[in-house]
């Protein structure tokens, strides 16, 4: 249920940036959901243990590292631009 949250989160920030910021448009819709998705997986699940975002509840989930995935998320989705604009791909 927490990998599924977070790589939900991390999807909508994708549709986010790339419906409303216009983040990596040219590569689509679905490819910036994926972006986000394992942003988000990555923010919480690997991330979040590292700085402290443990759940209360074993197996839960923790505001913090949802929070988390959603900026690393944010972050993959800006590198993905960044790496587009300069290489072209």
């Amino acid at each position: 249920m927490n990998i599924a949250l977070l790589m939900l989160a991390g999807g909508i920030a994708g549709w986010i940036g790339c419906a409303y910021f216009q983040l990596n448009e040219d590569r689509g819709l679905l490819v910036s959901i994926i972006i986000g998705a394992v942003g988000g997986y990555i923010g919480g699940q690997v991330l979040g243990p590292m700085l402290g975002a443990v759940a209360a509840v074993p197996g839960g989930v923790s505001p913090a590292a949802l929070v988390l995935g959603v900026f690393v998320a944010a972050a993959c989705l800006y590198a993905g631009e960044v790496v587009q604009e300069r290489f072209g791909f």
